[in-house]
């Protein structure tokens, strides 16, 4: 595992002369002070570092939470009606995946994702996630694909979804357009409900930071005003060993994008088995985004451990946190409390002594901070104030939390159906009002379970949807509200409809000439994007720098080694032409981005609009000069819009 940035998973070949080490340490911090140790342990790494062995830099803090209780905020929730609102939630997105594998169905779906994070999507959306109505535009959210029956769970309980849709999970195409819900985030199944399409592994990382990015070239190029709209990505601590889910943090520290915030659900277990059970994943992802420059919240532990970390004088306490591998805190998460205190806190005889006031069942109920809605509110501020850079919270849960069936298990992830057992004890463990016959008829009947709703009436919705009016209405949403514009008129192919004689031109060339027409044009110009991955020169696109110029959120702050030419590199904060680098996966993110319909909010906002391709008017097609046609025709505009609306 990484502890303080050192891997300590290798094994001791000389346990006796590392104690030797250990002791003479211990003696100088007794003789000297702190001060000499530290300098004596900095002038070490040094030397280390000069003798070529490999010691890695210090990137991570204590496996502790980065905000201290006495800098949390004050909760403004009412906690006891948030906490029933996740037990409904909870529930009726868990039942929805057990009745979809019912004898027959077996459809799939996952349930323990969800209820791992129940509580960091609540919290957003209760107090921080804002609406399409919100006077700013509102937020915009990447949900995580597995954790779809939750989202589905909520809109329920919002009056956006029937107790019919939700019985049919994984059976949209089956009964057609929206009667059914798809499977993971899909905006073309769902197009009024879903606004990204997540699931694949990566893709959401990758997607918001970019789209985070393209609400600040809006803003810089006074097209859309974005300061008031967040970009928020719900992501796995298994997903981030997917090269696109790490590959553009860098991009984001760069351009200082504090608009972004990722929660990652560090649930400590992919597919088959822990993340890394030797070693610490949270720790890990501490050092790599701290490396690049990100501000990284963690949210390690809940409320009941501050008591105990208070008495932790000598750090005895912290300093298990840091050395214990994941493997071992799965294993403590499925364990009694007996198991607990023989195993992490027997060791020392100061952790026994810390804990003996605790019942063994105290101890099993210690929590996970990502379950602890007031840790996890604290890091949804902190992250929702930063400025000047991205920030990621860091959130340690357990996988399937509340569902004994399969919280913590290693097979979690492939456990889709909760007989009636585990129905009850699931039942119990919320403390819900379903009775037994409820369960038994309903999985007599088919294997199904009852989806459970509180009553209209009642003070849980009441106090659900207030917040969800007070943010500015439900999320995720799409909206589809083109705005028209004025295309420009056919004298604008006049040129290109001429030829160039005899001699054969490149299409590429053609089109880049069109391009530059286009983008004088006072209508359409200013909305038109182009985005290239190291390639402008390339492609004879370098004519432009001097005009529509490179966007850079900071400028340009140097002199460019080719300021003298005609084509020199030219970058600005108003600039239009996105440049990428070499990442063909940005370009897609960016043409992603750039792709979302933008809703107008008044007469005179029209929004941007992409132009993903440059086509001739229907009647004509382009002749290059020898007599070949460049393409098909165009379809007729109604057809184009269609396309623009479906990006």
């Amino acid at each position: 595992m990484i502890h303080e940035g050192l891997p300590t998973q290798l094994p001791d070949i000389d346990p006796e002369e590392t104690q030797e080490w250990v002791d003479s340490f211990d003696a100088m911090l007794d003789e000297r002070g702190r001060e000499r140790a530290r300098y004596v342990m900095l002038r070490l790494l040094e030397r280390a570092r000069e003798r070529q062995v490999g010691v890695p830099a210090l990137r991570s803090t204590d496996y502790i939470n980065t905000i201290p209780p006495e800098r949390e905020p004050w909760f403004p929730g009412d906690e006891e009606m948030e906490r029933e609102v996740r037990r409904l939630i909870r529930w009726n997105a868990a039942v929805m995946v057990s009745s979809a594998n019912r004898k027959g169905l077996e459809v799939g779906g996952h349930i323990a994702t969800y209820a791992s994070a129940a509580s960091l999507y609540e919290v957003g959306y209760n107090h921080f996630f804002r609406g399409k109505d919100h006077p700013g535009g509102g937020d915009q959210l990447f949900i995580q694909g597995h954790a779809a029956p939750g989202i589905y769970a909520r809109a329920y309980l919002m009056k956006r979804l029937t107790a019919q849709q939700l019985g049919r999970f994984r059976q949209e195409v089956q009964h057609g357009p929206g009667q059914g819900l798809s499977s993971y985030p899909h905006p073309r199944l769902m197009p009024e409900f879903w606004e990204f399409p997540t699931v694949s592994m990566g893709l959401a990382a990758l997607n918001s930071i970019y789209q985070a990015r393209f609400n600040r070239y809006l803003s810089n190029r006074g097209i859309k005003d974005t300061t008031n709209q967040h970009v928020w990505a719900f992501l796995g601590d298994g997903e981030m060993g997917e090269p696109e889910s790490l590959g553009a943090i860098r991009l984001a520290a760069r351009e200082e994008l504090d608009n972004l915030t990722w929660i990652i659900n560090c649930n400590l277990q992919q597919l088959d088995g822990p993340v890394t059970g030797n070693g610490k994943i949270i720790q890990e992802l501490e050092a790599n985004f701290r490396g690049a420059g990100w501000n990284v919240i963690k949210v390690i532990w809940g409320r009941e451990w501050d008591a105990l970390l208070a008495k932790d004088v000598d750090g005895v306490l912290v300093n298990q946190m840091n050395r214990t591998p994941d493997g071992d805190f799965q294993t403590y998460s499925v364990e009694d409390g007996a198991y607990i205190r023989e195993h992490f806190f027997g060791p020392d005889a100061r952790l026994k002594k810390m804990v003996e006031h605790l019942s063994d069942r105290d101890i099993e109920l210690l929590p996970r901070g990502g379950h602890d809605y007031r840790k996890v509110y604290a890091a949804f501020q902190a992250a929702a104030n930063h400025v000047g850079q991205p920030t990621v919270i860091l959130a340690h849960t357990v996988k399937g939390w509340t569902i004994e069936a399969l919280e913590g298990k290693n097979a979690t992830h492939q456990m889709k159906k909760l007989n009636a057992k585990n129905l009850k004890a699931f039942r119990d463990r919320l403390e819900l009002p379903v009775t037994d016959k409820e369960i038994d008829d309903a999985y007599d009947a088919d294997g199904s379970a009852p989806f459970y709703h509180p009553g209209e009436d009642s003070d849980v919705l009441a106090y659900l949807r207030e917040r969800r009016r007070a943010l500015g209405g439900p999320v995720p949403l799409r909206r589809v509200q083109p705005a028209e514009i004025t295309l420009p008129g056919k004298e604008m192919y006049d040129e290109l409809r001429a030829g160039s004689g005899k001699q054969a031109i490149a299409t590429t060339m053609a089109f880049v000439r069109l391009l530059k027409d286009l983008m004088k044009d006072p209508s359409i110009g200013r909305r038109i994007v182009p985005i290239a991955p190291d390639e402008y020169r390339t492609f004879g696109m370098d004519s432009m720098f001097s005009t529509a110029k490179i966007y850079n959120p900071a400028g340009q702050t140097y002199e460019s080694v080719d300021r003298q030419q005609l084509m020199s590199y030219k970058e600005s904060v108003q600039g239009q032409m996105l440049h990428e680098g070499i990442s063909e996966a940005g370009c897609v993110a960016s043409a992603t981005a750039a792709g979302v319909v933008l809703h107008p909010r008044r007469a005179d906002d029209p929004g941007l609009h992409l132009l993903l391709d440059v086509r001739l008017p229907a009647d004509r097609r382009l002749d290059l000069g020898d007599g070949r046609p460049a393409g098909p025709r165009v379809p007729d505009r109604r057809h184009r819009r269609s396309h623009h609306a479906d990006r």
